[in-house]
C-alpha cells in the first residue's frame, strides 16, 4: 500500500500535494506533479518533515537540473537521500479526450491561450515563454508516441514558431543517441514502424468562422451549449415543486454530473451524429429496453404459473431457458438504462437551448453564408429579432458573416448591422478586434467554404415526433449535414496526400531525423503520408476534430489524430476576441 500524492484533481486514490498531510513514517509516496517552483519546494519540505517511509517521484514534464538539484540538496539535508527511491521524467503533459484527440495539459490555460498568442502588447520575451510551452507539451507527445515527424507548417504565423522550435528540440535529443528519447523499444514505436507520421502545425488564424459557428452534431452541441469539460457534462436538473402555506416556491435545481467516456456505446457511436438522428436513436433505445423489461415481466408472471395443467406445464418448460437468459443479461439491462437515462437527460437538456435560441435557424444560415448559398433571409432580420437567440448567438453569427465576406459591408451598412448589434444587447468589443484581424491579414485566402445543408422530405423525426416520444421536436428544423472539409482538414488532405495546392506549396518542411537542418519547402519524401497528427497552435474545438473524423472514414488504413494548444467553446472564445478588442 502507498500514498499517491498529485496535483490533479484528487480522487479516491489519492491526496493534492498542497493539501495539509500528517506523516505517515512506513508508508511510500508516489508523487505525480509538474516540476513547478512552488511544487519542487512543498515536495522538499516533505522531505525535511520526514512524511513518509520513501519517495517515488514522477515528473509530468521534464524536471530541470537546478530542481533536480534543489531536491538533492533538501534530501541530504535531511537525511533523506536513500528515501527517495526512483525519479522519472514521465513526458505526460498532455491531456488525451479521445482516442485520436489530446490537448495540451496546462495549468494556467491563459499561458497558451488564443489571446495571450495574438495581443499586440505581448513582448519577445513573453511570446518566447508562450512558444516553449507549447513546444514542451508536444514534445512529452512525441516521446509517449515513440515517433520522430515530418514537420510541416505555414509561414509568418505563431505555428512557424512552434516549428522551429520543436525541431531544435527533437534534433538535440536525437543527437545524443545515449540519452536519446527515440531509440530502442521506446512506447508505442510500433504503430509507426513502416512510416513516420506527418505532424501538421496550424494557426488558428487561417479559420476563425468554426470556432463561431453554430454546430449540430452531437458532442460539438454539448461542448457549445452545456458544460463539458475534460469529458464530463454538468447538468442542472429540477428537483421539482416546494410548496408551502403562501403557496408554490420555484424549482430548485440540482447539479449533476456525467462522464461521457469511450466505455459509453451510445456516445461512441452517436457523439459525431447530426443531433436529430440522435434524438431518434435515444427513442429506439428507449422503446427496445420497454421491449426487454416486459418480456422479462412477461417470463417471469409465466414461471410463476400453480396447478398441474400440462398446457401451462409445458409453457414453464419451454420459457425456463428463456428466463434464465433473461435474468443472466440483467446487469446489461441496466447499463442499457443508465445510459438511456443519462442521454435523455443529456439531450433533453441540449433540445432546450435549440428551441429557446432557435439554434437549427442560426446553424442554417451561417453554413449558407460560408458556403455563398443565396439567403433566404435578411441577416439584419435575424439579429433584430427579440426571439431569436442571445445577444451572443447574434454576434457570433455577424462575425462569421464579416469573416466570411469578400468583401467587407461598406460604412453605412456596417454602422447599421452595429446599431442593430447594440440594441440587441451585444458587446462589439469582439467585432472590433475582428476587424483589426481582417484588415491585418488582408484575407488573401479564399474564406473557408462550407457545404449547404439540406432538409430531408421524408421527416427524419417522425418517430420522435409522435406522443410517446421523450423528445418534443415540434419547430425544430431537421438538418441534414452534407459533407465538407474545413479549412484544417483541407490543408491536411494538400500536405498528407502531396497534392500541389496554391494554399499549401509554401508550406515550411522540417525532418528532425536530417544532419542538417536547412529549410526546405520541398518535401524529399513524395509518397502519401498513412498517420498524421494536426495540431492548431491557438485553440481548437470539437467542430473540426469531428470534420477531420468525416473525412478520414473515407481514407482506408490511414490514421489522424487532432490536437490543439486549448479547447474552447464559442462562450470561451469570443470571450477572449472580446478581451483582444478591448484594446
Amino acid at each position: 500500500m502507498c500514498l499517491m500524492l498529485k496535483t490533479a484533481l484528487e480522487n479516491q486514490y489519492g491526496r493534492l500535494l498542497h493539501s495539509d498531510r500528517d506523516p505517515i513514517p512506513d508508508v511510500p509516496a508516489v508523487y505525480f506533479v509538474m516540476p513547478t517552483e512552488e511544487n519542487i519546494d512543498r515536495l522538499c519540505q516533505d522531505l525535511r518533515n520526514q512524511l513518509y517511509e520513501s519517495y517515488y517521484l514522477n515528473f509530468i514534464s521534464a524536471i530541470s537540473r537546478s530542481k533536480l538539484e534543489d531536491i538533492a540538496n533538501a534530501a541530504l539535508a535531511a537525511s533523506a537521500v536513500t528515501q527517495v527511491a526512483k525519479v522519472f521524467d514521465q513526458y505526460l503533459n498532455f491531456i488525451t479526450l479521445e482516442d485520436d484527440m489530446f490537448v495540451l495539459c496546462n495549468q494556467n490555460k491563459e499561458i497558451v491561450s488564443y489571446r495571450a498568442i495574438n495581443r499586440t502588447d505581448i513582448t519577445d520575451t513573453e511570446m518566447e515563454t508562450v512558444m516553449d510551452t507549447i513546444v514542451d507539451s508536444l514534445f512529452c507527445f512525441f516521446v509517449t508516441l515513440g515517433a520522430v515527424p515530418i514537420i510541416r507548417c505555414s509561414r509568418g504565423t505563431a505555428a512557424e514558431m512552434v516549428a522551429v522550435k520543436l525541431d531544435k528540440k527533437l534534433r538535440e535529443n536525437l543527437r545524443d543517441a545515449r540519452n536519446s528519447l527515440f531509440t530502442g523499444d521506446t512506447l508505442g514505436a510500433g504503430q509507426f514502424s513502416f512510416q513516420r507520421p506527418l505532424l501538421v502545425l496550424v494557426d488558428r488564424n487561417i479559420d476563425l468562422a468554426t470556432p463561431l459557428h453554430h454546430t449540430w452534431t452531437y458532442q460539438a452541441l454539448v461542448h457549445d451549449v452545456l458544460d463539458f469539460h475534460l469529458n464530463r457534462v454538468n447538468l442542472e436538473e429540477s428537483s421539482g415543486t416546494e410548496t408551502s402555506p403562501a403557496g408554490a416556491r420555484p424549482k430548485r435545481k440540482n447539479k449533476k454530473s456525467y462522464d461521457l467516456t469511450p466505455v459509453d456505446k451510445f456516445w461512441q457511436k452517436h457523439k459525431g451524429s447530426p443531433f436529430p438522428e440522435v434524438a431518434e436513436s435515444v427513442q429506439q433505445e428507449l422503446e427496445s429496453y420497454r421491449a426487454q423489461e416486459d418480456e422479462v415481466k412477461r417470463l417471469k408472471s409465466i414461471m410463476g404459473l400453480e396447478g398441474e395443467d400440462e398446457g401451462a406445464i409445458s409453457m414453464l418448460s419451454d420459457n425456463t431457458a428463456k428466463l434464465t437468459s433473461a435474468v443472466s443479461s440483467l446487469p446489461e439491462l441496466l447499463e442499457k438504462k443508465r445510459l438511456i437515462d443519462l442521454h435523455t437527460n443529456v439531450a433533453t437538456a441540449v433540445l432546450e437551448h435549440i428551441k429557446a435560441r432557435k439554434l437549427d435557424v442560426y446553424f442554417e444560415y451561417e453554413e449558407k453564408i460560408m458556403s455563398k448559398t443565396t439567403l433566404d433571409k435578411s441577416l439584419l432580420d435575424i439579429i433584430s429579432d427579440p426571439d431569436a437567440g442571445t445577444p451572443e448567438d447574434k454576434m457570433r453569427l455577424f462575425l462569421i458573416y464579416y469573416i466570411s465576406a469578400q468583401q467587407a459591408p461598406s460604412e453605412a451598412d456596417l454602422e447599421q448591422y452595429k446599431k442593430a448589434l447594440t440594441d440587441a444587447g451585444c458587446n462589439l468589443n469582439p467585432l472590433q478586434y475582428i476587424k483589426q484581424w481582417k484588415a491585418f491579414a488582408k484575407m488573401a485566402s479564399a474564406p473557408a467554404s462550407y457545404g449547404n445543408t439540406t432538409t430531408k422530405p421524408m421527416g427524419l423525426l417522425s418517430r420522435v415526433m409522435n406522443t410517446g416520444s421523450q423528445f418534443v421536436m415540434e419547430g425544430v428544423k431537421n438538418l441534414v449535414l452534407k459533407q465538407q472539409n474545413l479549412p484544417v482538414t483541407r490543408i491536411l488532405d494538400n500536405l498528407m496526400e502531396m497534392k500541389s495546392n496554391p494554399e499549401t506549396d509554401d508550406y515550411r518542411y522540417f525532418d528532425p531525423k536530417m544532419l542538417r537542418g536547412n529549410d526546405s519547402s520541398v518535401p524529399r519524401n513524395k509518397n502519401p503520408f498513412q498517420e498524421a497528427i494536426v495540431f492548431v497552435v491557438g485553440g481548437g474545438n470539437y467542430i473540426e476534430y469531428q470534420n477531420l473524423v468525416d473525412y478520414i472514414k473515407g481514407k482506408q488504413g490511414k490514421h489522424i489524430l487532432y490536437g490543439c494548444s486549448e479547447l474552447f467553446n464559442a462562450t470561451q472564445f469570443i470571450k477572449q476576441l472580446s478581451q483582444l478588442g478591448q484594446k
